[in-house]
């Protein structure tokens, strides 16, 4: 965070933006819109072991909520609509209630903040004062594990459910090369979540500028293109692969430059799905880009059941095969214009955003924010130009064997 957000009152008070609350009885009354503002030097929080006192100043009041998740604990509020800025909250210590925090745009014209616990906690009040200086005040208290479970999960309401998933319609019949191939690009991350950060540098910004450049290319090669994302908003993994069923998309690339430490990656990287893998810097991938659903407060556990996973695993014996071949003609392709790749070009991870049963699906990993290598390639715009032509020389070559593959299924 910048400075002037509020004083430290000793090691317990963290120069941290929190944003918390519960619908305030009459704020429907005030005729509540518009953007809400944060005041930096009239927000503060105070957080040890004891418990946590958040105050937050606005510039006008907004309707808004909170509510708990578990499995890891943590404390989800939406807002219609603050504006934040581009600020982002210091690390917390750790020795108090919270262990990280995230916040941003969720979806238009909504915002949301999302912040994992140390443990289980009580909100013991959440009050908006309305008048010249408008400020949300919140209490929160450790609590017993089973005084938290007691009180976990969103609250239903017309005014802040989201909506229920598209229709997604008749299976897409398979690409044969009577029409424009249909192409959905994924920029990771984004919003709430800004991915892997190197100084001013976050992955979801590089992402999204390589995604549009990319979108650009294959449109003038005759492709129907389109992004999950097209500005810096949070889209949770779920709604990504619902959009591309819902567009009947042929193939589903998602777009990545994450990082990790000790310099064991570096170079451009393919991955396709294997929920097996035991790779631990795979499964360490998996874990960071599957938690931005976490950290968007995004809980989607049981939503599968025994059967629909049947049917699922059924339609990736075909798709998965797609898929590997799809990895395979964009290694080569990529290798063939001399761009690095990692020495182990194609790996396999359980990201969910590769789970599509019916879409040849592939993560590519552009390069590593870790690598200083990757950090100045992902910075050269020549650099991005002839990857994102060898990715389309790359998809071509697939598409085109895939659809003669289909001309003789069909025979």
């Amino acid at each position: 965070m910048g400075t002037g957000f509020g004083a430290r009152a000793g090691a317990a008070v963290l120069a941290v933006l929190f944003w918390l609350g519960l619908a305030v009885a009459g704020l429907a009354q005030q005729q509540l819109s518009g953007l809400a503002r944060l005041d930096p030097a009239r927000s503060t929080l105070l957080d040890d072991a004891r418990g946590a006192e958040i105050v937050l100043g606005i510039s006008q009041p907004v309707p808004f909520r909170a509510y708990l998740l578990d499995d890891p604990p943590r404390l989800v509020a939406d807002f219609r609509e603050v504006d934040f800025g581009r600020a982002r909250p210091d690390a917390p210590a750790g020795d108090g209630l919270i262990r990280d925090i995230r916040w941003g745009g969720f979806r238009p014209g909504w915002s949301r903040l999302v912040a994992e616990l140390t443990g289980p906690v009580r909100l013991d009040a959440a009050v908006e004062e309305t008048g010249e200086t408008p400020r949300i005040v919140l209490r929160l208290s450790p609590a017993k594990p089973e005084d938290f479970n007691a009180r976990v999960g969103a609250p239903a309401s017309a005014l802040w459910d989201l909506p229920q998933p598209v229709d997604g319609g008749p299976p897409h019949l398979r690409q044969d090369g009577s029409a424009p191939l249909r192409v959905v690009l994924d920029p990771g991350h984004g919003g709430i979540d800004p991915g892997a950060e190197f100084g001013a540098l976050d992955e979801a910004v590089l992402t999204l500028t390589f995604a549009r450049e990319l979108k650009e290319m294959m449109t003038r090669a005759g492709m129907q293109v389109t992004l999950t994302r097209d500005e810096d908003v949070f889209v949770s993994l779920e709604a990504r692969v619902t959009k591309a069923r819902a567009l009947g998309a042929d193939l589903f690339l998602s777009l990545h430059a994450d990082a990790l430490p000790e310099g064991q990656a570096t170079g451009a990287t393919i991955y396709l799905l294997n929920d097996t893998s035991g790779d631990r810097a795979s499964q360490r991938l998996a874990e960071r880009h599957d938690r931005a659903d976490l950290l968007a407060g995004v809980d989607l556990t049981g939503q599968d059941d025994s059967i629909a996973s049947i049917l699922m695993d059924m339609a990736r014996s075909e798709t998965q095969p797609r898929s590997e071949r799809l990895g395979r003609a964009l290694a080569a392709s990529i290798k063939g214009a001399g761009l690095g790749m990692h020495r182990h070009a194609i790996q396999h991870a359980d990201f969910a955003v590769l789970k599509s049963p019916d879409i040849p699906s592939a993560l590519l990993e552009l390069g590593f924010l870790s690598s200083p290598r990757d950090r100045e390639n992902l910075l050269d715009p020549e650099w991005r130009t002839q990857m994102a032509r060898a990715i389309l020389t790359g998809v071509e070559v697939w598409a085109s064997a895939d659809a003669a593959e289909a001309r003789l299924l069909r025979q």
